[in-house]
Order: structure tokens, then sequence, then C-alpha cells
């Protein structure tokens, strides 16, 4: 997913605010979703972070485009972990590992529908 940075990302030297490479990694992880004509949130339930793991590797500013990649590393039966990078051409300036667990509605983590497992497989 391409984005570009705008003010509102930036602290006031125009550096990405740290927090805001989460919400550009979660619009990414959203965006895969949806170009499959799926959501994130689904019939019985969805996904929340349970961990994650980031590495601050070069600033980001005001103006820039930058790509988020996203990789599968691990799906398991009520759970996965994603690698999500964050570049610019090919200079990466963030990356991440996130476990995310499927809830139900009632708030307990179940097993992901297999239809979503084999959409996450794809990934």
């Amino acid at each position: 997913m391409t984005i570009r940075v705008y003010y509102e990302d930036t602290d006031v030297g125009g550096v990405v605010y740290h927090s805001n490479y989460l919400n550009f990694c979660e619009r990414a992880r959203s965006q895969l979703f949806f170009d499959a004509g799926r959501s994130p949130i689904l019939e019985k339930g969805h996904f929340v972070a349970k961990h994650l793991d980031a590495d601050y590797i070069k600033s980001a500013k005001f103006g820039d485009v930058v790509e988020v990649k996203t990789t599968l590393v691990e799906l398991k039966n009520a759970s996965f972990t994603l690698l999500q990078q964050v570049f610019r051409g090919e200079e990466e300036l963030f990356k991440m590992t996130i476990v995310l667990v499927y809830l139900n509605f009632e708030g307990s983590m179940s097993k992901i529908p297999n239809s979503e497992k084999e959409f996450l497989s794809s990934l």
C-alpha cells in the first residue's frame, strides 16, 4: 500500500511521529481485506493486536511517499503473525512483527474461520 506523508503525520520538524508508522501498518492490513472484497470485521468476530515488536530504522518526512509491505510469517488456529515493512523507494524505514488474534464478539479468543485462514494463507 502506498501512503503519502502529510503534515498531520509529522512533528514540528516534518519528521513522521513514531506512532504513525503503526497507523500506516494498520491501514495496510485493512487494505489487504478491502482489496480482496472483504472486511477485516467478520460476521462473528474480528482481529485484534496481541503483541508487536517494532524497529525504527530511518525517518520518513513530510511529503514522502512510502510503501507498506505485508508478509505472513505464521498462521495458527486462533492467531497469525505478520511482518510489516515501510519503505521509501528501496530504503527500509520501519519494520515490525505483529501477532493478531481472532476474537468473537463476546470477546473470547476463538479459532479463525476456515475461509479467513484460506485468505490469510494467500498473503
